[in-house]
């Protein structure tokens, strides 16, 4: 059983990212390389170590955006990390998740006019529970391949 401390310890290590987007995203975007973008540019940033972070996206077929104009889309990226970072860290985090996001869809030419919106909350670790197999897999490869997961 682990202990006060390590479950502590363990909620702080979370960053779990969502990004939520209108289904014409899709249309002209690699959604796929988009949760890859910014999945590399938060696990460069280091808030959270490579084990405990989550990244993943979520399309909405059902929106409505602004006048309704097909080419207007949405991205929100809502981004829930552990107890314990100061509100400055939090915030460039979210900079560098959301900047990286917005880069990759820039990169692509597309009709569509994006709204775009992230925000960042604490979990509160007293109403979390979290068992993760990753951090044990993690550790065994790095001693077998300690160059491949940096």
């Amino acid at each position: 059983m682990d202990t006060a401390r390590e479950r502590a310890e363990g909620a702080r290590a979370v960053a779990h990212i969502t990004i939520e987007h209108s289904a014409n995203l899709a249309d002209h975007h690699d959604v796929q390389a988009l949760v890859g973008a910014v999945h590399t540019a938060a696990a460069a940033h280091g808030l959270t170590p490579l084990d405990g972070l989550r990244t993943r996206a979520v399309t909405r077929n059902h929106y409505r955006i602004a006048a309704g104009d097909p080419d207007y889309a949405f991205v929100a990226i809502t981004v829930r990390v552990g107890p314990g970072r100061d509100a400055a860290a939090r915030r460039t985090y979210l900079e560098t998740i959301l900047d990286a996001a917005e880069a990759h869809i820039g990169a692509t030419p597309s009709p569509l006019a994006v709204a775009w919106s992230a925000e960042v909350t604490e979990i509160d670790a007293a109403f979390r529970i979290n068992r993760n197999e990753v951090r044990a897999r993690i550790a065994e490869q790095r001693q077998q391949r300690p160059e491949s997961l940096r």
